[in-house]
């Protein structure tokens, strides 16, 4: 079941364009939203729960026309920035009373629960939180109304390696029932390698690919060899790199079929993917 759809949205800017942005979120599955700074994740993502308006397109969220049933869809969203930066002198447990008055089903012991496996006192004032703390509490406040869609920005973003480890762990027993999921943004791919089902790819305001992460990834691969051999596939290329006389390019996997054996060949991670397509646009070449 598709929990979030979007059709065909636009959204113009003087500098910047979001154009024909279609993809879906399944229910049961954490969907990766990747792309550089820029590409329009963000924008897309307010524009999702309507906090800017696209100028034209459909999102659905469980089926539902999102503006026509905005109140109601929102009782079962939790939707969080990156920072957390509004009422920097209130304490956090001061923010929670409020916050829960949205919420008919907002649970006060998962968010108690959350609140001590996160280490977050109730007592401090937000200007007294470290980013990573911020971050925590924005998932601990989205996590406590039994939301079935969770559309996070960069939640994973300040934390350390074993906070980041903890909260993906959350998202995937969030989801592991098969009723809710989860979208984020993130520049972090090893975090998406490990619990990502799907990837969302935007480049330049434009969707590039919309798939499951192993077809995404696999529809690549890494070919690495001696700096000289690099001419037998250069027209393959989507972009290459060297270093002390060798070369690793990404290819098409179907341009890499029947390549012979004096070149290495793998399927590349995210973060390969990511990096080779963004930076093919670059003029600069490489001497060789």
């Amino acid at each position: 079941m598709k929990l979030l759809e979007l059709k065909g949205v636009y959204k113009y800017y003087p500098k910047f364009t979001l154009t024909n942005v279609s993809f879906s979120v399944e229910a049961g599955s954490i969907t990766g939203f990747i792309g550089r700074n820029g590409a329009g994740k963000t924008t897309t993502l307010k524009g999702i729960m309507n906090l800017l308006h696209f100028d034209s397109g459909v999102v659905t969220v469980f089926g539902r026309n999102f503006k026509d049933n905005e109140l109601e869809n929102r009782q079962h969203i939790s939707f969080s920035l990156s920072d957390l930066t509004y009422f920097p002198q209130q304490k956090i447990k001061n923010l929670t009373a409020v916050t829960k008055r949205f919420y008919r089903e907002w649970d006060d012991d998962i968010y108690g629960k959350l609140c001590k496996k996160f280490d977050l006192d109730p007592d401090k004032k937000v200007s007294e939180l470290s980013s990573g703390m911020k971050v925590k509490y924005n998932l601990a406040v989205a996590l406590s109304h039994n939301a079935r869609l969770l559309i996070f920005d960069e939640p994973t973003s300040g934390l350390d390696p074993i906070s980041r480890d903890e909260i993906l762990d959350v998202f995937k027993s969030l989801v592991s029932g098969g009723e809710r999921a989860i979208l984020f943004s993130t520049h972090i791919t090893s975090d998406l390698e490990k619990c990502a089902d799907s990837i969302v790819y935007i480049k330049k305001g434009e969707i590039v690919a919309s798939e499951k992460k192993e077809d995404f990834t696999g529809g690549y691969r890494l070919v690495s060899g001696d700096k000289g051999d690099f001419y037998g596939i250069k027209d393959r290329a989507i972009y290459h790199k060297t270093d002390n006389g060798r070369f690793s390019a990404l290819l098409k996997k179907d341009d890499a079929v029947n390549l012979g054996g004096k070149y290495e060949i793998s399927i590349p991670d995210l973060e390969t993917v990511m990096v080779y397509n963004e930076r093919r646009d670059e003029d600069e070449e490489f001497d060789l």
